[in-house]
């Protein structure tokens, strides 16, 4: 395939990865991995390498944004940064131990895993109906716009919370899709942090984890500048797309199309790492 229309092929891709991503929390990296793998035949560590610059784009690109608007919790996303940076380093380091197929499968179990959970029934809008003591004193509690007005919330879990971002770290630095996924569930599940805050807050976060992971990948040479250009300028693209439109959309819309996405490839990338196809 030429080149000139392999980018552009990549760079819509990208786009659409990246409206999805900064509307979910995502960071895109669950549409890039199988894109290139399945439909371009790349291998699966460049495409990680790929994602993990296209995921620092769209934190970069839709993170601001959401920060002006109202929507992220910065306190939450700097104090979960911590765990999730610390382990995406450990995360990176283990993926050049393991072989493409077994990262498949790994990748394809927990996106489906979290997809999943995203169907299930969901905790009030308003968040948890009393905080954590030490959500209170970290001042983790906030408030979010709602129908033109800002709506308050409650944040607990914090430990839990705390700990499940450290798994979400070592996927990142495992499997190159930001633990978007991870974080999202850990929000949103957990520590019940109302969903249009857990995603934009993700976003805020994904970009610094996804750089302690990308320094590795690149001092091993799986950050192919020709691959990783296309992606990152349609990832962020796309996310600045996804940033207008997060006020609008729909809470119960946007946790459909996460899960129906989600769910179709995790079960493609899980099949083809059983068969051997990396």
């Amino acid at each position: 395939m030429p080149y000139p229309l392999f980018c552009l092929i990549l760079a819509c891709g990208s786009i659409l990865a990246g409206l999805l991503g900064s509307m979910t929390g995502l960071g895109g990296g669950v549409i890039i991995i199988p894109l290139l793998t399945l439909v371009f035949g790349v291998d699966i560590r460049y495409a990680i390498g790929a994602s993990l610059v296209s995921v620092i784009a769209t934190s970069s690109g839709a993170a601001a944004a959401y920060v002006r608007e109202g929507f992220t919790n910065i306190r939450v996303g700097i104090f979960l940064e911590v765990a999730t940076t610390l382990a995406a380093v450990g995360g990176a380091a283990l993926a050049g131990l393991l072989s493409p197929s077994i990262i498949a499968v790994v990748f394809g179990a927990v996106i489906f895993f979290s997809a999943i959970q995203s169907l299930q029934a969901q905790h009030d809008i308003s968040g948890a109906d009393r905080p954590d003591s030490l959500s209170v004193r970290l001042r983790l509690n906030g408030e979010y716009p709602v129908a033109g007005k800002m709506q308050p919330y409650n944040v607990t879990g914090v430990v839990p919370g705390f700990l499940l971002m450290a798994g979400a770290g070592l996927i990142s630095g495992l499997l190159g899709i930001g633990s978007g996924v991870v974080k999202v569930l850990a929000m949103d599940r957990i520590m019940r942090i109302p969903f249009k805050v857990s995603t934009t807050t993700s976003n805020f976060m994904i970009g610094v984890t996804a750089c302690a992971s990308a320094g590795i990948y690149l001092g091993r040479g799986y950050i192919e500048p020709a691959l990783a250009m296309p992606v990152m300028l349609g990832v962020l693209a796309g996310s600045l797309l996804g940033a207008r439109y997060l006020a609008r959309a729909r809470t119960v819309v946007l946790r459909r199309v996460f899960a129906a996405v989600v769910i179709l490839l995790a079960a493609e990338m899980i099949f083809n790492g059983l068969m051997g196809r990396f």
